[in-house]
């Protein structure tokens, strides 16, 4: 699902779609009558009152290349298709199918959006439903499961909310400590001590460090990181929260991270371990098969990780593999004493949802809304069914069957198959973390290590200029540009070079409208804290 695509044509799709008319109806709220179907009650889910015979088929989009997931073959999704009386095609493909869908003038019941800023979100009142209105007229139950905060957040100016994310953390969800910490530096444990244990949050220790590696494990790769690609992989704002980087000005306006000193001055000190031969040509070229295979072979000593959890099951297999683990540490810090101020999914979520005015049954698909959003349904799609998948212990907490645990470890294939548990993860939040027993395994110490050190970021979610302006694409340009020039610098062959990037981006950022995309960027952080009041 990491493959998903930025969303930006579809939302031009939708967009112009809505401006033409297309096949989305021109109305303010479903014309759909429940009538002998059940009485609307606030205290009562409506899927537990419909007495609709019928299965009621839903189709759902999601723009994204990966195979659609089976609906009613697993045990987790078996369960709702039963408790709803539904069945479920997912539609993927590319924008090109999708394109294709919208001009023949019949949108699906559901679309998942990825790109909250895109002008098909912006504009959702032109093809979605309001999930107000689909509350008032539908089940208005919904309005007590939904997390009032995020339900704000998502809100359009007309003060109504259409589409509803998944992973999307609150203040109060920080400060849960339910939230684990998900991108580390770590270490092989065995290096770390044959090298004495050092202290590497200096730049001059933590180039020390990787030449002690070199010399102690010639065949191993000092440092490496996750995956590049088309980005500068960890090495923006990831190292930025572990220097702890200010998110914004002394005046509440935008601030360059990208341009702080103390991340600069570990630019510079990455650039010496890449020129002493520490870090790897090979690393900024993996792919992720490849990368993966590495960790799970331990050839790295260190890793500079984004996505920790992500790397649990490769993490795993070195650990029974080798008799050893790799450990989180603090690694690259602050040089004048700021805390790191790790990130995690914030307010906007990840994937938000959005119920069509195409929808045929728009009832139907509010209730199934409502069964995924409540805690039976969180509690559902992240550890499966009770007595088949699960057991409540003497204090309450979840706790996997043991014939489930064995084949998870033993067969993930078959175990995803069997009971599809945290594959439906459509609304999934990090809320029911807290019923699970907690278990030792290749993520607990990581995340152990991230206790406190997370800080929320609401405040510079969403910030771009809006799409389709000149703004926005120089802002486009300048990501790019810091990109590749995050990486040239990395890779730079002496001092000269490294400054002579740098300076080529600061010329970069004065021809492409900078002044007037930070100022941009201010309002919308002026405007997202209205949102967080």
């Amino acid at each position: 699902m990491k493959k998903l695509v930025t969303g930006s044509l579809l939302a031009a799709s939708l967009f112009a779609l809505a401006a033409c008319g297309g096949g989305s109806k021109d109305k303010d709220s479903a014309d759909f009558s429940i009538k002998d179907r059940y009485e609307l009650d606030e205290k009562t889910p409506a899927w537990k009152l419909d007495n609709k015979k019928e299965t009621t088929k839903i189709t759902w989009y999601i723009n994204s290349d990966w195979t659609a997931l089976p609906f009613g073959e697993d045990v987790t999704t078996a369960q709702i298709k039963k408790d709803l009386n539904i069945d479920v095609e997912f539609i993927s493909g590319d924008d090109s199918k999708l394109n294709a869908m919208i001009s023949g003038g019949d949108l699906p019941d559901i679309v998942t959006l990825t790109n909250k800023t895109g002008q098909a979100a912006l504009k959702a009142d032109s093809w979605a439903y309001s999930l107000n209105d689909l509350a008032k007229k539908y089940d208005p139950y919904l309005m007590n499961v939904v997390n009032k905060d995020t339900f704000k957040w998502y809100s359009l100016d007309n003060g109504k909310t259409y589409g509803y994310p998944n992973y999307s953390n609150t203040a109060a969800d920080y400060e849960s400590g339910n939230i684990p910490v998900n991108d580390n530096f770590v270490i092989r444990e065995d290096v770390y001590e044959a090298i004495g244990k050092p202290d590497i949050t200096k730049p001059e220790n933590f180039v020390k460090a990787m030449k002690d590696i070199a010399a102690k494990y010639p065949d191993l790769v000092p440092m490496g990181f996750t995956t590049v690609g088309d980005t500068a992989g960890p090495f923006t704002d990831k190292l930025q929260d572990f220097l702890g980087v200010p998110l914004e000005d002394q005046d509440g306006k935008y601030y360059d991270r990208n341009l702080d000193e103390e991340y600069l001055t570990w630019l510079s000190t990455l650039n010496q371990v890449y020129r002493d031969g520490n870090i790897s040509d090979d690393s900024f070229t993996d792919d992720g098969p490849t990368y993966d295979e590495k960790v799970k072979s331990g050839q790295y000593a260190t890793i500079l990780v984004a996505g920790t959890s992500g790397q649990g099951g490769n993490f795993n297999d070195f650990n029974k593999k080798s008799g050893t683990r790799y450990i989180a540490i603090d690694g690259p810090s602050s040089t004048s004493g700021r805390k790191p101020t790790m990130n995690q999914t914030g307010i906007s979520g990840w994937l938000s949802n959005y119920i069509t005015k195409d929808a045929k049954d728009p009832a139907k698909v509010t209730q199934l809304f409502t069964y995924l959003i409540d805690e039976p349904g969180q509690i559902l799609t992240k550890y499966g069914v009770e007595g088949v998948t699960y057991a409540y212990n003497d204090e309450g907490k979840i706790d996997y069957l043991p014939e489930v645990a064995k084949l998870e470890q033993t067969d993930n294939e078959a175990y995803n198959k069997k009971y599809g548990i945290s594959r439906f993860n459509y609304f999934n939040n990090d809320r029911v973390n807290a019923l699970k027993v907690k278990t030792e395994d290749a993520l607990t110490q990581m995340q152990a290590w991230g206790k406190g050190k997370l800080v929320p970021h609401f405040v510079i979610e969403n910030i771009n200029p809006d799409l389709g302006t000149p703004e926005a694409r120089s802002n486009e340009a300048i990501e790019t540009k810091l990109n590749s020039s995050v990486i040239s610098m990395i890779r730079a062959s002496d001092e000269k070079a490294f400054d002579k990037t740098l300076s080529e981006y600061k010329t970069f950022l004065d021809d492409n409208k900078w002044d007037e995309i930070k100022a941009i960027k201010s309002e919308k952080m002026a405007d997202n804290r209205e949102k967080l009041q």
